[in-house]
């Protein structure tokens, strides 16, 4: 029998569909095929699957099985398609669904990780997922319940969080309700804890240095700060984010577009409408600040869209890392063409560097 069940395919910051056709009961040798550009991870699903549907009281396939990934020619990375294959498994193999079933599925976007004893584990790119769905008229997005908060955000669509296999199907059954879930009680809007958080209220004198940060910052200007150590550069760079006007809706679904694709939104790094503030280490190769890799992926200038970047020592920044900054300040995003395709991400941030001044000027100050 043959199941078809939606998901989607991250590139860049974006999500594609993909559709996941499982087809059991066919001649041959009773093993699983995936076929549709899969790479390692997405090969490594069917034992995960299979351990997954053993624990949660189901059979994997007795025969043989023919998973592909629709379309064929979009690469397919990571195993975000655990969840929807193990479903497609279920559907095709008949032990579960009716005709109701065939229409419930072709309404929703899945995607989760599997653990082996069936608990569901988050994804990379739930909020991409959650505008694709919106994009494509889909009524919503079934994803782990950690991917399912920053894709709640997204308006018009339903995002309904899963723990495990069996709670998945239960839902698709009807044994237990979909309940989406509420955007306002999203963790991404709540107010963060005020015994961690900081503020550029902290930064006491420095008249000066704080004079220059405010038209910066009002002006949209990048900024470099000059000094000896211990004057405080790196703690004013990190308060400049609290003195920026709060972004918008649409500005903070970019800013965890960015990095939900990257993973980075599921760390708690970014909470209830906050800009980014990212500081790589002066080591840091020129991939790894504007992105790229073989499925290319945002770098650090991405992850600061709509925030800062800070470089602290400057000067130990290698040339070439600092010259691939250029088109990106002038721009606003950077374009990484690799075999694997192009693609274009957004690298609007306010970039503030800090370096000590050199010996003679040292000397003077002292």
């Amino acid at each position: 029998m043959l199941a078809t069940i939606h998901s989607g395919a991250l590139l860049g910051i974006d999500a594609h569909a993909v559709q996941v056709e499982v087809n059991s009961g066919e001649h041959g040798d009773p093993k699983v095929f995936i076929v549709g550009l899969p790479d390692s991870a997405v090969k490594e699903s069917v034992d995960r699957v299979r351990s997954a549907l053993s624990n949660t009281g189901f059979k994997a396939p007795e025969t043989r099985t023919t998973i592909n990934l629709a379309p064929g020619d979009i690469r397919k990375e990571g195993p975000m398609y655990d969840l929807p294959i193990a479903l497609g498994m279920l559907v095709a193999t008949r032990q579960m669904g009716d005709e109701k079933l065939a229409g419930v599925l072709d309404q929703y976007l899945i995607a989760g990780e599997l653990s082996l004893s069936g608990g569901v584990r988050p994804v990379r790119g739930g909020l991409a997922l959650a505008m694709l769905a919106r994009q494509t008229g889909k009524r919503g997005v079934i994803l782990p319940r950690e991917s399912a908060d920053e894709a709640a955000l997204v308006e018009d669509v339903e995002v309904i969080p899963v723990r495990s296999l069996d709670e998945a199907v239960r839902m698709l059954e009807g044994e237990l309700a979909l309940q989406a879930l509420d955007p306002k009680k999203s963790p991404f809007c709540q107010p963060p804890d005020e015994a961690h958080a900081i503020d550029f209220s902290e930064v006491k004198g420095q008249h000066t240095v704080r004079r220059a940060v405010e038209i910066a910052v009002a002006g949209g200007h990048n900024l470099l700060l000059v000094g000896p150590p211990g004057s405080g550069k790196s703690m004013i760079a990190k308060r400049i984010p609290t003195i920026m006007p709060e972004p918008t809706l649409d500005e903070f679904l970019e800013i965890l577009a960015v990095q939900s694709a990257a993973g980075v939104s599921l760390k708690d790094e970014n909470r209830c409408f906050a800009r980014p503030f990212r500081s790589p280490h002066h080591t840091i190769s020129d991939v790894g600040l504007i992105g790229g890799g073989t499925n290319p992926g945002p770098g650090e200038i991405s992850l600061a869209h709509h925030g800062v970047l800070f470089l602290d020592e400057l000067p130990e920044f290698k040339r070439s890392t600092l010259e691939v900054l250029r088109q990106p300040l002038e721009d606003g995003d950077v374009t990484i063409s690799r075999s694997a395709g192009k693609v274009t991400l957004p690298a609007a941030m306010m970039l503030v560097a800090a370096m000590n001044p050199c010996q003679q000027a040292l000397s003077g100050w002292n």
